[in-house]
């Protein structure tokens, strides 16, 4: 990958601020040993280590389309328009996780149900309801469902663990989602290895996905390929990664991926601290992935890289940080759908992911602990996307579904700003429980994939333990 001009800018930039102000972090090198103590030897017992508790979620949100957008929905048979949507539904999980057995293998099981209480049934406010509420085949929402969200056994030697079934699991690339009433999870084999002080790796194999708004299993796909019945599916996801902290201050990510007959997609990531928050302290995070096809190439032909680079100032309660993101590639930056596999620092609302995109954010973070109100933050934030440009992808030469209408983007610009507040209760009976409230505008030109859309989101999350 060759860095642009302004990327090297920014990298040299911060690297004189950090000589210049920021001295209090440590740069001793880390070196590698195994883990002074085993997770195994740990162990409790299976049901002396019994837990049963879980989490509800109230979750509403109101959209509104602009600039011409409109969402339809079908009455009495008939199709309509409206520019509003809005969703309203309480999700539950509950979870209950055995410990492991002792001895020099541990075995461990975990189920946790998932429900959602769908409040608002109208149909004409959840236009078919979308990845948000889940509805029938006529438009009108599910009432009330529930699925089993967990279902897996555990195995851990020292401080490696096997996990298969129906379970949570995050990397860069295969990354559980939980930005809905109820998150997804996915179905497979996966392991975590703990054996060294500062290396740890993991990896895993699936064929299904449980979406965060479908009672049953699917097939993964494509988060921007053409949806419906041509979506193109794939039965194996295979991926492998390590952690590794060479320095104190320095945390490093390498992952891979094969999305059998999509594509292969490999990941590295760094993440460098520098300074002292009370004086100033300086944090840079890069971010890249490449993506070439693979197999069949279901979603045709793929040769992308992409990266992003942020640089974050904070002093005291305050937080400023600039990030940079570029797409190389004639067709979007993918990932997985129901996945959270997209590790870039402008993936917002919109991802400014298009083809040949480049965008730039700013943000600023306030913690109001600084100024005696522990829990309480606000975020603001301002993000341009620009240069798209589809008209030299040739993905569809093999007949395959992938990026419809990616063709007509050229020259397209898109821009989205946010604010937000959250609330995290610190002690009592309700003690971290999360409360966050949102509101987020993007505004796109003609052919950008994201329209333009205004939208409010008011999120509750209560944790519970009942034993």
């Amino acid at each position: 990958m060759k860095l642009s001009s302004k990327v090297l800018l920014a990298m040299a930039i911060s690297s004189v601020t950090a000589t210049a102000y920021a001295e209090s972090a440590s740069q001793d090198f880390v070196p590698t040993t195994l883990a002074g103590s085993s997770a195994q030897s740990e162990a409790k017992g299976f049901i002396e280590d019994f837990s049963l508790g879980g989490s509800t979620r109230n979750w509403y949100s109101n959209e509104h389309l602009y600039r011409g957008g409109s969402f339809k929905y079908k009455e009495h048979g008939v199709t309509k328009t409206d520019r509003n949507r809005t969703n309203w539904i309480q999700g539950t999980i509950i979870n209950a996780s055995s410990g492991f057995t002792q001895g020099t293998v541990g075995v461990k099981a975990e189920v946790a149900v998932y429900n959602a209480l769908v409040l608002d049934r109208s149909k004409r406010d959840i236009k078919g309801g979308s990845n948000r509420t889940l509805a029938d085949s006529d438009g009108n929402a599910v009432d009330q469902w529930s699925k089993l969200g967990l279902a897996n056994l555990q195995f851990r030697v020292s401080n490696t663990t096997l996990t298969a079934g129906r379970q949570n699991f995050s990397t860069p690339i295969v990354d559980n989602i939980g930005n809905r009433p109820l998150p997804s999870s996915f179905q497979g084999v996966s392991f975590n290895s703990a054996e060294f002080s500062n290396l740890s790796f993991q990896g895993g194999v699936f064929d299904r996905v449980s979406p965060r708004s479908e009672q049953s299993l699917s097939k993964f796909r494509s988060e921007y390929s053409q949806q419906g019945a041509k979506s193109a599916t794939t039965d194996k996801v295979y991926t492998l990664g390590a952690n590794y902290q060479p320095f104190a201050s320095l945390k490093t990510s390498v992952f891979g991926a094969n999305v059998k007959d999509f594509w292969n997609q490999y990941y590295f990531g760094a993440t460098h601290e520098l300074g002292d928050s009370q004086q100033l302290a300086l944090t840079t995070g890069f971010n890249y992935y490449k993506t070439v096809d693979e197999g069949k190439k279901l979603m045709g032909e793929i040769d992308n890289d992409t990266f992003s680079l942020s640089l974050g100032l904070a002093h005291q309660a305050h937080s400023l940080t600039f990030s940079y993101q570029q797409v190389n590639g004639n067709e979007y930056f993918d990932y997985l759908h129901e996945t959270n596999g997209i590790y870039l620092a402008n993936s917002l609302t919109s991802d400014f992911n298009g083809p040949n995109e480049k965008s730039f954010q700013v943000a600023y973070a306030i913690n109001m602990a600084e100024y005696g109100v522990p829990g309480l933050k606000f975020n603001i934030y301002s993000a341009r996307g620009w240069g798209i440009d589809g008209t030299h992808y040739t993905g569809n030469r093999n007949g395959a579904y992938a990026y419809t209408g990616i063709e007509t983007q050229d020259g397209e610009k898109h821009q989205e700003y946010g604010v937000g507040a959250a609330y995290a209760v610190q002690s009592g009976p309700l003690k971290a429980t999360a409360i966050r409230a949102t509101y987020v505008e993007h505004r796109g030109s003609a052919n950008q994939f994201d329209g333009s859309v205004k939208e409010f989101r008011l999120v509750t999350t209560v944790p519970f333990n009942i034993l």
